[in-house]
C-alpha cells in the first residue's frame, strides 16, 4: 500500500460564512468515511498564524525558511493501494472542500 498526500493551498478555498459550517460538515463525513476505510492516516490544516522556522543540523533556528517554500492550508494523507483509488479520494474531497485538490504520492520506504 502507498501512501498519498491530497492537499490544496488555503487561497484555493473560497468560500462565504453561510457556506464554512456545510463545507466543513461536508469535509468531516468524508474524513470519517476515510476512517471507516482504513485508509485513513492523518490529516489537518496548516496553522498560518504561526510563523514556519528553519532548524538546521547545528540546531540553530532562523526565521528563514527556504525560498518558495510555502505551505497553507489543508492536507490528508490516505494509504491506499492504487492510484486510482487516491484519485477517487481526491475527488471525493474536493466535492467536500468545493475546491480542487493537489495528488502526490509518497516515495516507498521500508523503513518508515
Amino acid at each position: 500500500m502507498t501512501k498519498y498526500l491530497i492537499s490544496f493551498p488555503s487561497e484555493a478555498m473560497v468560500l462565504t460564512d453561510a457556506e464554512f459550517p456545510i463545507v466543513s460538515a461536508d469535509a468531516h463525513a468524508v474524513i470519517e468515511e476515510a476512517k471507516a476505510a482504513g485508509v485513513y492516516v492523518f490529516g489537518g490544516g496548516i496553522a498560518e498564524q504561526v510563523a514556519p522556522v528553519l532548524v538546521s543540523a547545528d540546531g540553530s533556528v532562523s526565521a528563514e525558511i527556504y525560498p518558495g517554500s510555502e505551505l497553507t492550508g489543508g492536507f490528508t494523507v490516505l494509504e491506499l493501494p492504487s492510484r486510482e483509488d487516491a484519485v477517487e479520494w481526491a475527488r471525493k474531497i474536493a466535492a467536500a472542500c468545493r475546491c480542487a485538490q493537489e495528488l502526490r504520492e509518497f516515495m516507498y520506504d521500508p523503513a518508515s
